[in-house]
C-alpha cells in the first residue's frame, strides 16, 4: 500500500513508500483496521515527537494525519463496528495516522460517519470538533445537556459570556458554533482582518480584529459589559496577557496553547474557577454525540482545500505557511 511517512521520527522530511498493510494486534480487541478514504493535517504534527519527546514512543512509526475518514475492513468479533462501516475517528498521536491506504484505530475512538458527510468534511471534523467540545464542555462551565433538550441547561448558558481566541481556525470555529448551538448569551470571536466575516457567519455576536486593536483595550472600553464569563484560547503568544483582562473572577480560563498561569501579568489577582491547558482526548463517544449537530447542519468544518495523495508535499507546505482558513484535506483513497 502507499504511505506518506517522516524518514524518521525526529526529521520533518516526507517520504511515498510502498509498505505492507498493517496487522492487528492479536492481543487488542480493541483495534479496527479502516481503509482511509481522506485524511486531515494538523499544524505542527511533522515536529512533535522532536518536540515532546516524553509523550512520544520512540519505536512509533511516524505517519501523520491524526484525522481520518473510511471504511471498516476488520474489527474483532465483540466490536461495536462491522465490516463496511462508515467511519471517522482522531487517532491518537502516539500511533501512526492516516497517510496510508489502511491504518489502524481503536474502537474507543471511533464513531460512526455522519450520514449527510462526504469524506472530505468527515475527515475535516473530528481533532478540532472534539477539542472545541472538551474546552467548552468538560474543562468549561459550558453545559452540553443544553444542545440535548434539558432546558434548565439552556437556561444557565443563557447567562455565560465566552471568548474564543483564533475564531476563525478549525477549533474556534467550532467552538463558535458549539456555544451558538447551546444558548450562549454572548460569543465574542477573536481573529484576523480577513477572517472577521467568516466569524460573524459562523455566530459570533461580536468580533475583535486583533490586528485593528488590542483585546486589553477592547475590555477597558466597557469592562462591565465586555468581560467574560469563559475565555477558550487557541492562540496562545501575546494574546494571553489581554485573555486575563477580559475574564471575569470566578471565570474559566481554558487553553489548548499554554499553561494560562504561565502567563498570567503579575498585577492580575483575579480569582478563576478553573485555569487549564489540556491535551484533546480521541473520544468515539463524543463524537457520536457530535454527529447528531452535523447531521443536523447546525455546525460544520472549516475547509480550507483538498489536495490528491501524491500532492503532499504541496499540502503540508501550505500548512507550515500558515494562511489556511480552516483544514488541509488528503485524499487518499477516493
Amino acid at each position: 500500500m502507499r504511505t506518506v511517512r517522516q524518514r524518521d521520527l525526529l526529521t520533518p522530511e516526507l517520504i511515498l513508500l510502498n509498505t505492507p498493510v498493517p496487522k492487528l494486534t492479536q492481543a487488542s480487541e480493541e483495534e479496527v483496521l479502516v481503509k482511509v478514504a481522506a485524511t486531515a493535517l494538523c499544524s505542527g504534527e511533522l515536529e512533535w515527537a522532536s518536540r515532546f519527546p516524553d509523550i512520544f514512543p520512540q519505536d512509533k512509526k511516524p505517519v501523520p494525519g491524526q484525522d481520518i475518514a473510511g471504511t471498516v475492513v476488520f474489527s474483532g468479533p465483540k466490536s461495536a463496528f462491522r465490516a463496511g462501516d462508515e467511519v471517522f475517528c482522531r487517532i491518537d498521536a502516539s500511533r501512526p495516522g492516516g497517510m496510508r491506504e489502511y491504518t489502524v484505530a481503536l474502537e474507543s475512538e471511533l464513531a460512526l460517519k455522519p450520514a449527510s458527510m462526504d469524506w472530505i468534511s468527515a475527515a475535516a471534523t473530528p481533532l478540532s470538533a472534539l477539542t472545541a467540545w472538551q474546552a467548552l464542555f468538560y474543562h468549561g462551565s459550558l453545559e452540553k445537556d443544553a444542545l440535548f433538550g434539558d432546558r434548565q441547561a439552556r437556561a444557565r448558558n443563557a447567562t455565560k459570556k465566552i471568548l474564543i481566541t483564533a475564531a476563525g481556525g478549525s477549533v474556534g470555529g467550532f467552538a463558535v458554533q458549539f456555544s451558538v448551538c447551546s444558548g450562549a448569551k454572548l460569543i465574542v470571536g477573536v481573529c484576523g482582518t480577513d477572517k472577521v466575516e467568516q466569524v460573524l457567519g459562523l455566530g459570533a455576536t461580536t468580533v475583535v480584529d486583533y490586528k485593528k486593536q488590542k483585546l486589553e483595550n477592547w475590555v477597558d472600553e466597557n469592562p462591565k459589559d465586555r468581560e467574560v464569563d469563559i475565555v477558550i484560547d487557541c492562540a496562545g503568544g501575546d494574546t494571553m496577557a489581554g485573555l486575563w483582562r477580559a475574564i471575569k473572577d470566578g471565570g474559566d480560563f481554558i487553553s489548548i496553547s499554554d499553561v494560562p498561569d504561565r502567563l498570567r501579568p503579575a498585577e492580575n489577582v483575579k480569582e478563576l474557577k478553573r485555569s487549564k491547558f489540556f491535551i484533546v482526548s480521541s473520544l468515539g463517544s463524543q463524537l457520536t454525540e457530535i454527529s447528531q449537530l452535523l447531521d443536523h447542519g447546525l455546525v460544520k468544518p472549516l475547509l480550507d482545500s483538498v489536495y490528491a495523495f501524491e500532492d503532499y508535499q504541496q499540502a503540508f507546505l501550505k500548512l507550515d505557511q500558515g494562511s489556511a482558513k480552516g483544514k488541509i484535506v488528503i485524499k487518499v483513497a477516493i
